[in-house]
């Protein structure tokens, strides 16, 4: 029996392009986790307060999914994706007035809509990937193109180790509040100069991203099949709405980006009260976790060649579970290497759910890839959960938030594995 191609002919060149788009969404959600340490120090803010970092985040990614889905449906992905970046770049761009202004408020606009313009790119990326070859390694396609989503990541926390958490005054909300405005001023100003920089510096690489993405044809066979059958958008979702399976996917993606979002936004102040030291110096254990995060990401898409997608998504996931009680259980050293290690559970989860939720929804594919870009709302909701659990009982005892996530993760892994017996 012949081997099926990994791409359609022709496909290979768009599909190296679109690995970029995975690796530049991975510097920008990475860059973002620190800040809501960073906004806590800057605003004296409590760590609730700050987590509206990843509300702003997360929730533009709720909000534009759809969008892109229609404009997917109606023009392209092609489309899609030059309209995601267009807005990203705009809102990269706006970090450098938010720094002038130097209030909250105004960053959380940059951010909303960087992220709205990632969640368009994303929605319209991810089903692209999965349309350029054979349906049969559509997951593990997907999977490959996710891969260099963690070097996006290792990039992203670098950047915020190396220009952004040196920068911050080491005056705790007692210092600040006692110093005279003038002074205070000019530390945030420093501070808010060193959160501009990567940022803007991103919205460049955007720019050439979308040239690169403008100037190169990229249609594919399944898209152009799509194109043919007329839209209806009641009658898909319902179809959608009463896929079990589907349903179940776009929930388990719920709580898989609630524990990834979660599991990073807290490592810093984790290792802090853990381990005592600064910001910057607990960023580096961000930083191991992320290149773990990589490895495994690469060591998961070989493993799958073996392993069943949705056997290894159960596996993982109930390891993350278990790492994640230790870690609130067990404070110290050996918990900070436990939240290091979650890093590796959580790295196949994102494109593995993905694929498996959308198998078999042929002409449904784009709206169902909106759901489950949606679903990203989990990263938006569950770290204020753990941020107010963290200000309550300390951030080892939030981890517990997590290891929930982790269990909703894993029966979606199981009940996959339940269908495919029956079929």
């Amino acid at each position: 029996m012949t081997k099926p191609p990994f791409v359609h002919p022709g496909m290979s060149l768009p599909f190296a392009l679109l690995v970029t788009c995975f690796a530049a969404w991975g510097i920008a959600a990475n860059m973002t986790d620190p800040l809501v340490q960073v906004f806590s120090r800057i605003f004296s803010m409590s760590t609730l307060q700050a987590s509206l970092v990843q509300s702003a985040y997360y929730g533009a990614y709720f909000l534009l999914a759809l969008p892109a889905a229609f404009i997917n449906r109606r023009w392209s992905y092609r489309t899609g994706m030059l309209t995601g970046l267009g807005c990203a770049i705009l809102g990269a761009f706006l970090f450098y007035p938010a720094a002038q202004a130097m209030t909250f408020g105004f960053f959380l606009l940059a951010l909303f809509l960087l992220a709205g313009g990632l969640s368009i790119l994303e929605t319209s990326a991810n089903p692209f990937v999965m349309a350029m070859g054979p349906e049969a390694n559509g997951t593990r396609r997907l999977n490959l193109a996710q891969a260099f989503n963690p070097v996006g990541t290792n990039i992203g926390v670098f950047l915020a180790a190396t220009l952004i958490l040196p920068q911050l005054n080491v005056a705790g909300a007692a210092d600040r509040a006692a110093m005279a405005p003038d002074a205070l001023r000019a530390v945030q100003a420093a501070e808010l100069q060193a959160v501009m920089t990567p940022y803007v510096g991103f919205a460049f690489v955007l720019v050439a991203i979308w040239v690169a993405i403008a100037l190169i044809p990229m249609p594919t066979r399944a898209e152009r099949q799509a194109e043919t059958a007329p839209m209806d958008f009641r009658a898909t979702l319902r179809r959608l709405a009463g896929n079990r399976h589907y349903v179940f996917g776009v929930t388990a993606q719920f709580f898989n980006v609630a524990a990834q979002t979660c599991v990073w936004t807290f490592t810093i102040p984790y290792v802090l009260a853990a381990l005592g030291g600064t910001e910057a110096q607990a960023g580096w254990y961000l930083q191991a976790s992320l290149i773990l995060f990589l490895v495994a990401r690469f060591a998961m898409v070989g493993a799958m060649v073996v392993i069943r997608p949705a056997l290894l998504l159960a596996a993982m996931a109930v390891a993350g579970a278990g790492l994640a009680l230790f870690a609130a259980g067990v404070p110290g050293l050996a918990g900070v290497w436990a939240v290091v290690a979650l890093s590796a559970c959580l790295s196949l989860m994102f494109p593995t759910i993905y694929g498996i939720a959308l198998h078999g929804l042929g002409q449904d594919t784009k709206f169902g890839a909106a759901g489950l870009v949606m679903a990203i709302l989990g990263g938006a909701v569950m770290p204020l959960v753990q941020g107010a659990v963290l200000d309550a009982h300390g951030a080892a005892l939030s981890y517990v938030v997590p290891a929930l996530c982790f269990l909703v993760v894993a029966g979606f892994g199981i009940f996959d594995l339940r269908a495919a017996a029956r079929r």
